[in-house]
């Protein structure tokens, strides 16, 4: 299914009417900066088709035709162009019978057959696919004995002639292959060791940090360098950082990647989210002519104030000036009457009713006030997103008397530590409410490394997870019989992390929720973080969702909210409704946090950030409280703040 989530576009650089020299004067590196990780796929599967077809075409009729060389990598990254290729190919658009493939890295040591090596993934997600020869399939053997690797690789090395196209993704630090930080620009094939960043990356794939290997097998800088053209790849916001640092800062081994600046026929290809950081997305008043939109307006103003360090209203005509604003105040007016129009614009998002204020006038405020009370319903990806992210708001639409209803779109019983699993059926032996201690004890032991969980622990770790979803409900009020839907959709239950591809059952079973709810107001979890794991794939849901029902009489209208996971929160630049939280309301969101037990202090993949999720979330929403308060806004102990969808994310 295509992508169908990104953020509503309103004003921003006029691309089309600047001279692509000047739109990329900051970029070291040509970057193609596509809607969704859906339309750069099919720009790159253009490029490899035509590339391969070319020289197909070029090798015809000369007898032995020398091959194509296709460099690839493994990952996430890739994921959706290896499909692209698959369909291709079955289409008969591209054929890979002369095509032969080196494989850019290998974990070491590790067996082909091991889910988490690379062989198995790249056959698994590609090359199984299509019918290239398996005599043409290079990938380096993770089991080579280590007092023969050296000579191993230094053959391997020998054995790449050329590379007609390197196709890779990026590390968060920059990495290309396992080339860490610090690694020779001028580096052949070798084995390498693993930093502690590199591992803690890949203990997703594993069921533990000391079971993830320590070394690998890499392809060099100046292997990847000989390539005769390299198209490197990032989507999402979680590589937004490295992208900038990639494409517009300097070329330093610290981030590998960024040594590619030196490659004569490089292109870089991201969605809008992993081009948000860079110079011509984050600030593109400096590059170029812009539609000055009012939400464009704000995001500039908001800028501004960070620069100078001034409240909306204390911005001067100099300060417009000197930081090349000056179009904005050519378009819109004087800068005095755009300071008070981007402060009256923000100060409007603020509401301390998210469902809409009864009998109020509502011309100025984000929800407008009827129906009263409104069906509401909150879409939750994990059984804990929805205190996690807007459990204040969540909590002051059950207070002011809507019909909440909220939704658990996955089990999330990967989440789930093998340790709570034996505590909580320990008790269940204490309390002489059965014994099955020793069953599940043995049940755990049969875990493979790498292979799905079996059916029946799978299904414990999901019981434990409703069971905690719903004493958070209790807690805000809510009848968890009636109200919490658990809706276990089915491309989640894979027992691994790897995540299957939403499919038409997904979509059948959201489909049948809304019609049953018929909300006026719908949350979503809004990340835009990788196009392939369970956030993203959730609001995929929705929104197809949606569009099946656009023309239901209780779709008309419906208003569509979208918050922040975790980790990040909206630019206030781009925010519709800002919801004010009290010191109490802050307490009890953190209870229902609090609830979720099994993700307390030992979670199986918390990522860099060792705080708990309730120190995120406050640390979070005390933030933006006091964004607003130096933006001059009313000052809050925290708040909660949302984008809006049109039309409930229906298309049209």
């Amino acid at each position: 299914m295509h992508t169908r989530y990104r953020l509503p576009k309103d004003g921003g650089l006029m691309a089309n009417a600047t001279p692509s020299d000047i739109l990329q004067r900051y970029e070291k590196i040509r970057t193609g900066i596509y809607d969704s990780e859906y339309s750069g796929v099919q720009h790159l599967s253009n490029v490899i088709a035509e590339m391969i077809n070319s020289h197909s075409k070029a090798s015809s009729g000369k007898g032995a035709a020398a091959p194509f060389v296709l460099g690839l990598s493994t990952g996430r990254t890739p994921i959706g162009l290896y499909r692209e290729l698959v369909k291709r190919y079955q289409k008969g658009e591209v054929s890979f019978e002369n095509v032969v493939v080196y494989s850019l890295d290998e974990l070491y040591p590790i067996k082909a057959t091991a889910q988490q090596s690379r062989n198995y993934r790249i056959h698994e997600d590609f090359l199984s696919h299509v019918n290239i020869r398996p005599e043409n399939i290079h990938i380096f053997d993770g089991v080579t004995p280590l007092d023969t690797v050296s000579e191993y690789c230094k053959a391997f090395e020998s054995g790449i002639h050329k590379i007609d196209l390197m196709i890779m993704g990026m590390g968060e630090q920059g990495q290309i292959g396992f080339n860490e930080p610090g690694s020779y620009a001028k580096s052949r094939t070798r084995l390498v060791r693993l930093n502690h960043a590199t591992r803690k990356a890949l203990q997703p794939l594993f069921h533990s940090y000391d079971s993830i290997p320590r070394m690998a097998i890499t392809m060099g800088i100046g292997t990847i360098m000989r390539s005769q053209r390299i198209l490197l790849l990032a989507w999402g916001e979680s590589k937004a950082s490295i992208v900038r640092k990639v494409v517009e800062g300097e070329a330093t081994d610290q981030i590998p990647a960024s040594l590619l600046q030196n490659h004569p026929n490089i292109e870089m290809v991201v969605d809008e989210t992993a081009a948000e950081l860079l110079t011509r997305e984050q600030t593109p008043w400096l590059v170029g002519p812009c539609k000055w939109t009012k939400k464009f307006a704000r995001k500039a103003v908001v800028w501004l104030c960070g620069e100078v360090k001034k409240p909306i209203l204390k911005l001067t005509y100099q300060d417009y000036i000197e930081n090349s604003l000056g179009p904005l105040l050519e378009s819109v007016g004087s800068y005095d009457k755009v300071n008070i129009d981007i402060f009256n614009d923000l100060q409007h998002t603020i509401t301390g009713w998210p469902g809409g204020k009864p009998n109020a006038n509502d011309a100025t405020r984000p929800v407008p006030s009827k129906p009263f009370p409104k069906r509401v319903l909150i879409f939750s990806p994990h059984p804990d997103d929805d205190v996690i992210s807007m459990g204040g708001t969540f909590l002051r639409l059950v207070d002011q008397g809507h019909d909440v209803h909220v939704a658990y779109q996955t089990s999330g019983n990967v989440a789930v530590h093998d340790d709570v699993v034996l505590q909580i059926v320990d008790t269940a032996r204490e309390l002489k409410f059965g014994n099955k201690f020793d069953h599940v004890k043995n049940l755990i032991a049969t875990k493979k490394a790498g292979e799905p969980e079996p059916r029946e622990l799978r299904d414990i770790k999901s019981a434990i997870r409703r069971a905690e979803a719903k004493a958070a409900s209790r807690l805000f009020g809510l009848n968890e019989e009636t109200h919490a839907h658990f809706l276990n959709l089915p491309f989640y239950e894979t027992g691994g992390i790897k995540k299957g591809m939403l499919q038409q059952e997904d979509i059948d079973i959201m489909v049948r929720l809304l019609n049953e709810v018929k909300p006026h107001q719908i949350y979503a979890a809004g990340d835009l973080s990788d196009p392939h794991g369970t956030h993203r794939i959730c609001i995929e849901a929705v929104l197809a969702a949606m569009q099946a029902v656009k023309h239901e009489a209780w779709a008309k209208g419906v208003q569509m909210w979208l918050y922040r996971g975790a980790w990040q929160e909206w630019d206030l630049g781009v925010v519709d409704m800002a919801v004010p939280l009290s010191p109490e309301e802050m307490i009890k969101k953190r209870h229902a946090i609090y609830r979720h037990l099994s993700q307390k202090d030992i979670v199986p993949f918390p990522g860099s950030d060792a705080r708990e999720f309730w120190e995120r979330t406050e640390d979070r929403t005390q933030n933006t409280a006091h964004l607003y308060d130096q933006l001059g806004m009313a000052e809050y102990q925290a708040m909660e703040v949302f984008v809006k969808i049109e039309n409930g994310g229906a298309e049209n």
